[in-house]
């Protein structure tokens, strides 16, 4: 079709209103920074890039990175091995820079729940310690709280407990309740395969909770890149999630070697404005520029 048919039919088309707030519409999605818009079948959807790590990477990191990235974690309590969180304070910061967040507090060990009682009265507490410290550091009622769960796999009954506790003491402290957590399959022998989304899934008795996980095996993740068409969550290994984390720094060899490339030579993984490799971070993605705060 030649330039001036095509003006003719652009032209004519804009007479239509509907029509034309279509194209409103898809001028300012487009336009949108950060987003990125993929079209299967019927059916549009966005995925934003965001990244998380334990240690804040320092002010002068936050241009560069979000050049990359709309959303960021933000540790409310000490990150798994710490005993403070260096993200404190930095709230403020973040979000007039243009992030959204992943809002993180770290879980119990199962080792360190046994007893179901135990396991209520310590999903309590550390839901209240959660909630205070996210309105300390100005986050409204309604954000939500991710709960970090390293371990991988089925998780024993008092963890179920814990969990469970977690999610209706933070509802009652006007928070939503998140989960991080493995999205990877692990075989129990006999043909049994089990993801500790699936095994949290199964026992929360009508309550809601919301899934940031992580899968790191090279396929489904594409690696430590970032894609201008990066894959959605749902091709973490769950449909349930709304965030996947599918790069971490240092990779782990037994999952990454098919896209051992894609990472820095010493292993970790880098946004592509950190030159200097100064801040290696773990890299997701989401449906959201902003996961903590429902839409």
């Amino acid at each position: 079709m030649g330039a001036a048919p095509l003006y003719s039919l652009v032209m004519g088309l804009l007479r239509f209103p509907f029509v034309a707030l279509v194209l409103v519409v898809i001028g300012v999605i487009l336009a949108v920074p950060g987003c990125v818009s993929r079209v299967a079948g019927d059916h549009a959807s966005l995925a934003y890039l965001g990244f998380d790590r334990n240690e804040y990477p320092g002010d002068d990191a936050l241009p560069a990175l979000r050049g990359t990235f709309s959303f960021a974690s933000y540790w409310i309590g000490p990150p798994p091995g710490e005993k403070r969180s260096t993200w404190l304070g930095k709230r403020a910061l973040l979000r007039s820079r243009g992030f959204g967040f992943v809002v993180l507090f770290n879980g119990r060990e199962t080792r360190k729940l046994t007893l179901l009682s135990d396991a209520q009265e310590k999903g309590s507490f550390d839901a209240q310690t959660a909630a205070k410290l996210a309105r300390q550091e100005g986050f409204p009622a309604g954000t939500v709280i991710f709960l970090d769960i390293e371990e991988g796999g089925r998780l024993p009954d008092a963890y179920h407990e814990y969990v469970n506790a977690w999610i209706d003491e933070l509802e009652r402290a006007k928070y939503h309740a998140g989960v991080y957590c493995s999205a990877m399959p692990v075989d129990e022998g006999g043909g049994v395969q089990i993801t500790t989304v699936e095994d949290l899934q199964r026992h929360l008795a009508g309550r809601k909770l919301i899934f940031w996980v992580f899968n790191d095996a090279c396929p489904p993740s594409p690696g430590c890149s970032f894609p201008e068409n990066p894959p959605a969550p749902s091709q973490s290994g769950s449909y349930a999630a709304i965030a996947w984390q599918y790069a971490q720094s240092p990779r782990r060899k037994e999952f990454t070697a098919q896209c051992a490339a894609t990472y820095a030579s010493d292993g970790n993984c880098y946004a592509p404005g950190d030159a200097g490799h100064k801040w290696f971070l773990d890299a997701n993605v989401a449906t959201s520029p902003d996961p903590s705060e429902l839409r």
